[in-house]
């Protein structure tokens, strides 16, 4: 099944080690930022089969798949960061861009005071989820009721 000479076991892809035995749909959910469609949709502009093994791709087709993952020819509604609030652009992030973008927004969040920030700011959630039972993990440990000394 394998060529021992021409089989890589580990591919570099965007800065992203892969499993040579996985498909190659599979194994670029591996990505940050690259999930089962956005995989499939990467394969198909490159013409590669999805069901092939990714320790037998080509240098060839890896850096075409490299090319095609880095342009922005995908529908705008499988991108994850779209109106940039800087930018105003529609962009799809992918590997550490996506943890260093997060973070600053966080921080904006912070700086202008908006409800999300202060929220982020306690530690508490800031999606509206409830807080009496879950997030014990940010209060402290749970105490019972004590009894009254006679």
């Amino acid at each position: 099944m394998e060529d021992k000479k021409d089989f890589k076991y580990i591919v570099r892809i965007v800065n992203s080690d892969i499993d040579g035995k996985h498909q190659i749909a599979v194994g670029l959910t591996r990505i940050k930022g690259v999930g089962h469609v956005f995989a499939n949709a990467i394969c198909d502009k490159a013409d590669i089969d999805k069901r092939k093994i990714t320790g037998e791709l080509s240098d060839a087709e890896v850096a075409k798949l490299e090319e095609v993952i880095k342009s922005k020819d995908f529908p705008t509604w499988m991108f994850n960061r779209r109106k940039d609030p800087e930018t105003g652009e529609d962009t799809h992030l992918i590997g550490a861009d996506i943890k260093f973008i997060q973070e600053n927004d966080v921080k904006l969040m912070k700086k202008s005071k908006s409800y999300k920030g202060s929220r982020h700011q306690a530690g508490l959630p800031a999606r509206g989820q409830r807080t009496k039972s879950n997030f014990r993990k940010n209060k402290g440990k749970a105490q019972g009721a004590k009894k009254k000394r006679k």
